[in-house]
């Protein structure tokens, strides 16, 4: 098991909800569909129920697709068809293309953003375990 101050903590984390988060970082997952773009591109952390679970390297972006487009992609994003379009809700979507998933051995505590967020620094990841 690799020693928890070894792991290196990204500087930004995306939040996920589960299932996904963990086929993510299991590596099952190498398309994440959002309603947008990001510039951001490199390692980033993916949290999970309030934990850093893994890490994830984003290598692109890719569309806009319509959710009806996407379906034919389902073995990269693992989204049910209805599920992706209740998500799209009628407007266009993007495929975060992910590679060098990493999960990690115990997940870290995450304090808790103030309102809705997609993303968390790590200012806000906790290295101690917790009790």
């Amino acid at each position: 098991m690799a020693d928890r101050e070894a792991i290196k903590i990204p500087a930004r984390s995306l939040v996920v909800r589960e299932p996904w988060a963990s086929l993510i970082v299991g590596g099952r997952k190498t398309w994440e569909i959002r309603r947008y773009p990001t510039r951001i591109r490199g390692r980033i952390g993916i949290v999970s129920r309030g934990r850093l679970i893994g890490a994830v390297r984003i290598v692109e972006v890719l569309g806009p697709f319509t959710a009806e487009e996407l379906v034919i992609h389902v073995e990269k994003h693992l989204t049910p068809e209805e599920i992706l379009r209740e998500y799209a809700g009628g407007a266009q979507l993007y495929a975060w293309v992910l590679q060098e998933p990493e999960e990690f051995p115990e997940p870290f505590p995450v304090e808790p953003p103030r309102g809705p967020r997609t993303w968390v620094t790590e200012s806000q990841v906790r290295r101690a375990r917790p009790p």
